[in-house]
């Protein structure tokens, strides 16, 4: 193992020459009685799922199990033998599986800032990739695994589910078809319960877990029990937010219910970290609006109790005559298990469907859309991040002379006093706005945030420029 560990290591400097041997790695035809060996990375919580929904597919075999935690191995491996009837190889180091042709499948529900990188390993390795949400950690690796899975010609989905409920694309293609008028506003909420995570001082990294492996790309920093196994989602490093965790579901929608939409022209957020003192970073409250033009794309993250803090949804509104807004609306609200509404086919079934058929257009969830929809999430984040401290009972400039802006930001600030935040004691963090070029995927006259849509890489987990 530590010999194939080295050799790994030695080869991964080359891999933008990384030679794609072998029939089922060469864009051949996969028959439907051929079997696919998945191997499956980060198995603590949203793993599982991953290999319920691999797993129980005809001729698809859970091979191995990946994650730096050794702990999660054993319960694991016991529930892949009870449910499928077969023994999983658990490794500790992905590289592991890369080199291994044996294994057609790398699926990824490691932490976010894991996601590309990986994603991208796999794809030089000649392995077709299904990849949580949010596809990426930052702007610039979710472009670099568009690039990847472009060149090596893989077959790589995003773990965005709804893209496999019916019910989206037919509200899609209706709206499109300007049935219903024009589309003011796409809204997508995130309002989850998130209570605070108190602060846990550094110690020395139990012993079953390979905290280098687990750090990765990130920068190295004291371990502490707020980062494994779910709350580094609230630390920059490894996260993104809820806007860039349950909220990556609910902007896909969003932009999908827009016709055409891509990358909006600007982009800004506001928020804050309210209601508690605790050591997470990321904002707990925010609101981000994205101008596509003639429509907004809205998103409200709530991480607070509330008479509206019941779920997540979203909604479409229509200005009929161009002259008065109506509020029809369209919602999922409430939803734990996006599948239960699922259309014929669902996300992990259109995945295997696609490794096996070769067509990347057969994709539900294909990796630009991915792409595209979790960069909406760093960008409203960069936002933020930019942003400058201001008290509510300022004007916020940003919002100019858009109504509905104001009108959102209003709701969260009732949101705020429901909780008991006395607003003319509070400041927010009112974001910068970007002005953003979909052709270069940069920020038009902006170094600072354009020097934050990457990050510094720890070698050897390093997101290369060219892949």
């Amino acid at each position: 193992m530590i010999e194939n560990r080295r050799k790994f290591l030695a080869q991964s400097t080359l891999f933008t020459t990384f030679a794609i041997s072998g029939t089922k790695s060469s864009g051949q035809i996969i028959g439907a009685n051929e079997r696919i060996n998945v191997a499956v990375c980060g198995i603590k919580g949203r793993g599982t799922s991953h290999m319920g929904g691999h797993g129980r597919q005809k001729n698809v075999t859970i091979s191995h199990l990946v994650d730096p935690d050794t702990r999660l191995h054993e319960a694991r491996k016991k529930f892949i033998v009870s449910k499928f009837k077969n023994t999983p190889d658990c490794v500790q180091d992905v590289r592991e599986v890369l080199d291994n042709k044996d294994v057609d499948v790398i699926s990824i529900a490691t932490p976010n800032h894991w996601h590309s990188l990986m994603s991208i390993w796999a794809c030089q390795a000649g392995k077709d990739v299904y990849v949580e949400k949010p596809l990426s950690h930052n702007l610039f690796e979710g472009k670099k695994l568009v690039e990847a899975a472009k060149k090596y010609k893989r077959i790589v989905q995003h773990g965005t589910q709804n893209r496999s409920l019916s019910k989206w694309s037919t509200l899609a293609n209706e709206i499109a078809s300007g049935k219903r008028g024009k589309l003011e506003v796409a809204l997508g909420t995130c309002h989850k319960r998130r209570k605070s995570i108190g602060f846990k001082e550094s110690k020395n990294p139990p012993s079953e877990l390979n905290y280098d492996l687990w750090t990765g790309p990130a920068p190295q920093e004291n371990y502490h029990e707020n980062l494994v196994h779910y709350n580094w989602h609230w630390f920059w490093n490894y996260g993104n937010g809820d806007i860039g965790n349950q909220g990556v579901h609910q902007i896909d929608i969003a932009r999908w219910m827009i016709p055409g939409a891509v990358w909006p022209k600007r982009v800004f957020s506001v928020g804050g970290r309210f209601g508690y003192n605790d050591q997470g970073e990321t904002a707990n409250t925010q609101l981000a609006i994205f101008d596509y033009g003639e429509s907004l794309l809205v998103f409200d993250v709530r991480g607070l109790s509330g008479k509206s803090n019941m779920g997540v949804s979203n909604h479409v509104y229509f200005d009929q005559d161009a002259k008065q807004v109506t509020t029809k609306s369209h919602g999922l609200k409430n939803i734990k298990d996006p599948l239960a509404e699922r259309g014929k086919v669902d996300i992990f079934e259109n995945f295997i469907q696609a490794v096996r058929n070769r067509k990347e257009n057969h994709l539900d969830a294909h990796v630009f859309e991915g792409h595209v929809s979790s960069g909406l999430c760093h960008l409203a984040n960069l936002s933020y991040r930019l942003g400058e401290k201001s008290g509510f009972s300022k004007k916020n400039k940003a919002f100019g002379e858009n109504k509905k802006a104001y009108e959102y930001l209003e709701r969260m600030q009732d949101h705020l006093k429901e909780n008991g935040l006395k607003l003319e004691e509070t400041d927010y963090i009112v974001g910068r706005t970007l002005h953003f070029d979909s052709q270069t995927e940069t920020i038009i006259g902006d170094d600072q945030a354009n020097g934050m849509l990457s990050r510094i890489y720890r070698p050897p987990y390093v997101v290369p420029e060219k892949v």
